[in-house]
């Protein structure tokens, strides 16, 4: 599978963008879906997942509350709605695929980031 993820961007801390992250194929309902992160200097990190069926959803503590994954199978693509931004949560984000235990999310697949920068 191949990921492409879109929707970055630059946004004042309070605000909201939705990212998309649209996979080629015809495989993406067999793939649990997550939302990772990288800002500058530091490690990627975990924000998101959603498992296949969309039965299970899990976030980092530090986006509870405020980020929502879902996932359209019929469009091959998997959403990361993010309001109440903050400077924090400046970083590259990306998606990736997993076919694997949700519960060891692995990923098999990366999508290339688009970066959200939050201006205080």
């Amino acid at each position: 599978v191949q990921l492409q993820a879109f929707g970055g961007g630059l946004v004042q801390a309070g605000g909201s963008l939705r990212l998309s992250c649209v996979a080629s194929g015809r495989t993406f309902s067999r793939y649990h879906m997550g939302w990772f992160r990288q800002a500058p200097g530091k490690e990627r990190e975990f924000v998101a997942t959603i498992s296949r069926s969309t039965t299970n959803r899990y976030y980092a503590d530090a986006v509870v509350g405020r980020f929502t994954i879902s996932r359209d199978n019929a469009k091959n693509t998997v959403f990361l709605q993010m309001n109440s931004l903050k400077p924090e949560d400046t970083a590259v984000y990306y998606c990736a695929a997993a076919s694997g235990n949700y519960y060891d999310f692995r990923a098999d697949a990366w999508g290339r980031g688009t970066l959200v920068t939050v201006s205080s």
